[in-house]
């Protein structure tokens, strides 16, 4: 027995290396039956070094069991901290309100938020229902600033058609800190229906929106590139991300990068 289950065992971790190989940049953790991996992406990479200018973060996740007959932990809770040379700033961005996205379509959502519209992306959910197989379920995520108690919060609504129609909202909570290499933290726990519902497996957003105020050109999220005078170009910690689960180590994760000095 143990002869004949080699080659599968082989097989199916083959599998899982290529699965992961293809998000790219991605750093992989393996705690476990748990294998994570989370990629961070800045764009344009050429800024300047005594300013800042409009740029774009792409943040993303992607959770997998090693063993093909278990099911991956389920997610609990994400943050994610963003480098200090990186300023995010909503001012003149209206508050989306929380009952115009939620309960509410991709289409319904952007027509009653789209003013407020700061990021959009994708996910998988690992879907279960009690007597049934688990399927995969697709669907888009929108990204729009709101206010929950008087705090500043970024709303993600993820909505899928398949195989009926469901939406529901990750509350990021968004928190400064004044020292440190990360400046700002986004910060969510899964709400309770969307972890009935199913396990979170993937997400993509791409955060991002430049508009107009007062007059001024205005950027939601904007940067300098931290290389030291002399110096061309610089590595640096994009972002730290932490992930809980449900049966499974905290995991944490920093996720670098490289800009360019723009002349």
């Amino acid at each position: 027995m143990r002869k004949s289950a080699l080659p599968i065992l082989l097989l199916a971790a083959a599998l899982l290396a290529l699965a992961l190989t293809t998000i790219a940049n991605a750093e992989t953790k393996i705690l476990g039956n748990l294998a994570l991996s989370v990629q961070a992406k800045l764009s344009p990479k050429k800024l300047p070094r005594e300013s800042t200018s409009p740029i774009a973060v792409s943040v993303g996740w992607r959770i997998q069991s090693t063993d093909p007959a278990l099911k991956p932990p389920s997610l609990k809770s994400v943050k994610i901290e963003i480098n200090r040379a990186g300023i995010l700033d909503p001012t003149g961005l209206p508050d989306c309100p929380y009952p115009q996205i939620q309960p509410a379509s991709t289409q319904r959502a952007l027509a009653n938020c789209r003013s407020s519209l700061v990021g959009q992306g994708s996910f998988s959910a690992l879907v279960g229902l009690e007597g049934q197989e688990s399927y995969v379920s697709k669907g888009k995520m929108l990204v729009f600033k709101g206010t929950k108690a008087g705090k500043p919060v970024l709303y993600g609504q993820i909505y899928t058609a398949y195989p009926f129609a469901a939406s529901f909202v990750i509350v990021f909570k968004v928190s400064k800190e004044q020292k440190g290499t990360y400046a700002t933290t986004l910060s969510a726990t899964l709400p309770g229906n969307l972890r009935a519902w199913g396990n979170l497996t993937e997400v993509k957003m791409r955060l991002a929106r430049n508009y107009s105020y007062k007059g001024q050109k205005r950027s939601f999220l904007s940067a300098g590139c931290p290389a030291p005078k002399g110096f061309g170009a610089a590595p640096f910690p994009l972002a730290r991300t932490s992930f809980t689960f449900d049966g499974a180590p905290a995991v944490s994760q920093v996720l670098s990068e490289t800009c360019k000095v723009r002349h």
